[in-house]
């Protein structure tokens, strides 16, 4: 029922609800602002992406020389010719292995160290080698793989390891004068020429040991004593520093040649063997009495200098192996951060239905961390396409070429005397379709994890 106003007069409508305003972008109804801001950026795209790569593509058809059509003959030659062949295959070794390794090592690393008081000191010390430029970690590792234990850091530690259980040859170049008892035996080993009897002393001299070269535990040489039922002798180093001793004389400042082997051979069987002491004696049983002696070939193998890193063989997975030391703390920090923040009452709930330590990792922290996992081995993988620094400066001109990657094929065909920038481009284009698709996959990732 409605009331009236004083005078019978209904009262006044009351005003329209206000209509709600179309919600404003940033810059409004002025789009040519946003291009205004965009320009800069879209020609800063253009001159140092977009126009590039078109030239690339425009230049890898042509030849040598710039002025004539090739058609597809330079990328015919990516798969024809055995340099870059070889660049091809290393750089699928590279994807393979180099990636899946550091993030496996950063995800050991960053479990390991999630409950140990000094993991942050241990997550440090890893990632320190991020912090070099690829050029000082090249020529770290130059130095790491050097041949000679004295200088490579690798190979002192196998030769340290190796001679812990595998004593080297001590004398690698020793051998007898012509007017010597001994004689060549074949394949390195040297005999007495004649037999050797018991109670008679035997005579065994080399020469051709540096005296600067000789154990340090070695004694003055000594004639051995006669022994009834028994073979005795000396073997040792007939050289006096000086001059002035007597061929096949056991001179007073000649040196024994300690540990080396003596055996005794009858009918081209060993049937006695022994040692020399420091001063160079041996004793052989009777069983040597009526024997040649002789001094195996092992005497004389060149001593253990650990494994040519730098090698043709070894010298991609040497150069991979420098690059995990760089990149796995890289990785380890990442999955780290990934670790933090996953909810920990997913873990304990694991934990108290019975599951032990490696089924709750296997079953519930690396499905967790499944995205992290797979933004580092993205990442690490569109970063080794590109490696280049590590091989151009760890391997030696004579294997580089065993090392080859797209990279530095693309580098050395690029420039230099004989360049080619029709091949050159080619393998920039071809590096190009390699990335593409680890883009596209890391573009959809990111858009999924995006509508979660």
């Amino acid at each position: 029922m409605t009331t009236a106003t004083a005078g019978g007069a209904p009262p006044p409508a009351a005003p329209p609800a206000p209509r709600p305003r179309p919600a404003k972008s940033v810059t409004g109804t002025r789009k040519w602002i946003a291009a205004v801001f965009l320009l800069p950026a879209l020609v800063l795209l253009g001159a140092l992406v977009v126009y590039p790569i078109g030239f690339s593509i425009y230049r890898s058809f042509f030849d040598q020389s710039g002025h004539s059509f090739a058609g597809i003959d330079n990328y015919k030659t990516l798969f024809t010719d055995h340099t870059i062949r070889t660049a091809v295959k290393n750089n699928a070794i590279w994807v393979v292995c180099a990636p899946t390794v550091a993030t496996v090592l950063g995800l050991i690393f960053a479990v390991l160290t999630e409950r140990v008081r000094w993991g942050t000191a241990f997550k440090l010390i890893v990632f320190m080698p991020m912090a070099i430029s690829m050029l000082a970690a090249g020529i770290i590792f130059r130095l790491v793989y050097e041949q000679d234990p004295a200088r490579g850091v690798a190979n002192a530690v196998v030769v340290g390891v190796h001679d812990t259980f595998t004593t080297s040859a001590g004398y690698p170049k020793a051998h007898p004068l012509p007017a010597a008892p001994l004689k060549d035996a074949g394949g390195g080993a040297f005999i007495t020429r004649t037999a050797v009897h018991a109670g008679q002393p035997a005579l065994l001299p080399l020469v051709g040991v540096a005296a600067g070269t000789m154990p340090a535990s070695a004694g003055t040489a000594k004639a051995a004593p006669g022994e009834p039922g028994k073979v005795t002798g000396t073997v040792w180093l007939d050289f006096t520093k000086g001059g002035g001793g007597r061929p096949n004389v056991i001179d007073a400042r000649e040196l024994g040649l300690k540990g080396i082997k003596v055996e005794a051979v009858k009918d081209g069987r060993t049937v006695a063997s022994t040692t020399a002491a420091a001063d160079g004696t041996f004793t052989l049983p009777a069983a040597a009495d009526g024997a040649q002696l002789r001094l195996p070939e092992s005497n004389f193998h060149q001593p253990y200098n650990g494994i040519e890193w730098l090698g043709p063989t070894l010298v991609t997975p040497a150069i991979i192996g420098s690059y995990i030391w760089m990149w796995a703390g890289f990785a380890m920090v990442l999955i780290a951060a990934g670790l933090a923040g996953l909810p920990r009452e997913l873990l304990e709930a694991a934990r108290v239905d019975g599951a032990n330590e490696w089924q709750v990792f296997r079953r519930v922290t690396v499905p967790l961390l499944a995205p992290v996992l797979a933004v580092v081995l993205v990442t690490l993988m569109i970063n080794v396409l590109k490696i280049f620094d590590l091989v151009f400066i760890i391997a030696p001109g004579s294997s580089q070429a065993d090392a080859n990657v797209l990279a530095l094929q693309l580098y050395r065909s690029s420039f230099g005397t004989e360049a080619d920038l029709g091949i050159g481009s080619a393998i920039a284009v071809l590096l190009l379709l390699l990335v593409i698709p680890v883009m596209l996959f890391n573009i959809r990732r990111m858009r999924r994890e995006g509508r979660r």
